[in-house]
């Protein structure tokens, strides 16, 4: 059996879901958006350049919803799903999912979304393995605004990714090939620990990268 993975934000879809969740948060009137939308582009500015404080990121990200009641978080999220995600399910991603699935591989969603934004998505995708930031909930329950666990972001995504072949009894080794495609440099650690890096949509740092060591590139998104 081959393993194949899939960064998100920017690789399947041609947008940063987490972004674009903010983004949406400010459009239903969850925040203001003079200010907020203002911070939840200034935290994606520093994603895209590498210099990304994922925890403090979480903690705002999530600010925007966590203190309503839950089913009301999770109404909003589908009407999430509905406007702004279905539409950005290209066919040309869906397909080359498919085309791994078809070929009986082991697929997983790898990515530093956190959990409550992606799970909907890999649903919509058919992709039964959701590795993604998982979030940290108090006694009742609640959402904290803290990660829970070892995010999955540069290194952490080797680590989530071994924790989780571990809960299937499985390792590395086991696959003939394993295949991660991703469009971004803060990906770099798994893009260089697996046999086949793809390199989709990538940024031009990637893309530079990836012609420097030959990596194939992928464009599924004009």
């Amino acid at each position: 059996m081959n393993l194949t993975l899939f960064d998100l934000d920017g690789t399947l879809i041609p947008v940063d879901s987490d972004h674009a969740f903010g983004s949406f948060m400010v459009d239903v009137g969850w925040v203001d958006g003079a200010v907020w939308g203002a911070r939840n582009d200034e935290f994606f500015a520093q994603y895209n350049a590498g210099t990304l404080d994922l925890p403090a990121y979480v903690e705002f990200a999530t600010s925007a919803w966590r203190s309503r009641p839950l089913a009301e978080a999770l109404a909003m999220r589908e009407r999430f799903m509905a406007e702004v995600m279905k539409p950005a399910l290209r066919p040309e991603a869906v397909a080359l999912v498919e085309q791994h699935r078809a070929a009986g591989d082991l697929i997983a969603l790898v990515t530093a979304t956190n959990e409550f934004v992606t799970a909907p998505i890999a649903t919509a995708f058919g992709i039964e393995h959701l590795i993604a930031v998982q979030l940290a909930r108090d006694a009742q329950g609640r959402y904290t605004g803290a990660i829970h666990g070892v995010p999955s972001f540069r290194d952490g995504k080797i680590a989530r990714v071994e924790g989780w072949l571990q809960g299937l009894g499985a390792q590395w080794r086991d696959f003939g090939r394993v295949t991660f495609y991703s469009d971004s440099t803060n990906d770099l650690p798994l893009l260089e620990r697996v046999s086949h890096p793809v390199a989709t949509n990538p940024s031009p740092s990637l893309a530079l990268i990836a012609a420097e060591r030959g990596w194939p590139q992928l464009q599924l998104f004009a």
